[in-house]
């Protein structure tokens, strides 16, 4: 199994508006396999938005480098970054972020569109996300008609659809109850590991942890593996 992504000493330094300095990250040194499923758990406060924020390069660290596939993310030029994060990455949130005018199908197909891919192309793959979903009865619903965890499952098709390499997850069962929760979790789990997606996924719930192939414990602003 190939590295994906790392983290390079990676440290994140906040001004606390007293003059001094608030430490979230602290020099993390972590690889991420191919293929693989992480969980990143910890306290509220404890850093993993910001860690996965970093990870996908939607915030810049304070000092260190994330390094994707042998290149230093943060090198690259604004519009080439945003470009890598449309391309190779798909990002899950606790909030499903649907737009509430748009049917599932057309919410899943605007990555898609996005990148300029033809509309035949972008429906057929949205179809298939969202069937292997359990959503193909739901293609045409508007959110407001959607429960909490079809929503949800809509934003994992969506956030698919392009065929990132690595997916994002930050709390994204928080706003569900703990069974649908559960199952939105295995089918995200399921649908990466299928692919050979790497999965991160950031958590406060040790049984969504368990789930995944790797356990990681965010405290203090340092990684620590659980035989740690």
């Amino acid at each position: 199994m190939s590295e994906l992504i790392c983290l390079k000493q990676v440290s994140k330094v906040y001004p606390d508006g007293n003059g001094k300095e608030l430490h979230i990250l602290r020099q993390i040194q972590h690889s991420f396999t191919a293929g693989q499923s992480y969980s990143v758990i910890g306290r509220s406060g404890s850093g993993k938005s910001t860690l996965l924020h970093i990870l996908g390069g939607l915030d810049h660290p304070t000092q260190g480098e994330v390094i994707y596939l042998g290149a230093p993310i943060f090198k690259m030029k604004p519009d080439d970054l945003a470009d890598w994060r449309s391309k190779a990455l798909g990002f899950v949130f606790q909030a499903h972020h649907l737009l509430p005018d748009f049917t599932a199908l057309e919410n899943t197909m605007i990555p898609q569109l996005i990148l300029g891919a033809p509309n035949q192309q972008a429906k057929a793959r949205a179809i298939t996300l969202l069937d292997r979903l359990g959503l193909a009865e739901r293609l045409h619903h508007k959110p407001s008609t959607l429960s909490g965890g079809e929503q949800q499952r809509v934003a994992i098709a969506r956030a698919l659809v392009n065929q990132p390499q690595l997916v994002l997850a930050d709390e994204p069962t928080g706003n569900l109850d703990p069974q649908t929760g559960k199952i939105v979790a295995e089918l995200l789990a399921e649908i990466c590991a299928a692919d050979n997606r790497t999965l991160i996924l950031v958590t406060h719930s040790p049984d969504l942890a368990e789930q995944m192939n790797h356990k990681i414990h965010l405290e203090q602003g340092q990684m620590r593996l659980p035989e740690e």
